[in-house]
């Protein structure tokens, strides 16, 4: 998990993300523990109650369950609930919002599949880029 927070939303609501980037990555699996409250809270230098409302958030969400003296484990069926829910966040808030940048571009679907289909490293790019520049 990175270190750094921003200011754009509660510490609590990001550690939640973070986790929930976790498991969609396949980092944590179902039946895997959660990092002890204390650990996370030492490691990352936020309040053990920030890190236990982030928790918390992902009990209500039914993404992990509280086993008493054993700690925090992803529930058995996390990672498909959060793909259907993270999809539906997508196509809710970022699509419209892509689909007219690809409008306004005048983008067909064949310029993103190709494009996807080989993708360039940013030092690749570099390297093209200034290979079409003029030289004076």
């Amino acid at each position: 998990m990175d270190r750094e927070w921003n200011d754009s939303q509660p510490i609590y609501r990001q550690l939640r993300d973070r986790v929930v980037a976790m498991i969609l990555d396949g980092v944590l699996k179902e039946g895997d523990p959660l990092p002890s409250v204390r650990t996370v809270a030492a490691e990352y230098r936020v309040n053990p109650l920030t890190v236990l409302k982030g928790y918390q958030q992902l009990v209500d969400e039914q993404l992990v369950e509280s086993r008493r003296g054993r700690g925090m484990f992803i529930n058995a069926g996390a990672h498909n609930l959060l793909l259907k829910g993270e999809r539906q966040k997508f196509l809710a808030e970022e699509w419209p919002r892509v689909s007219a940048t690809i409008q306004r571009l005048g983008l067909k679907a064949e310029d993103l599949l190709a494009s996807a289909a080989t993708p360039r490293s940013t030092k690749d790019a570099e390297t093209k880029d200034a290979e079409k520049e003029p030289k004076s």
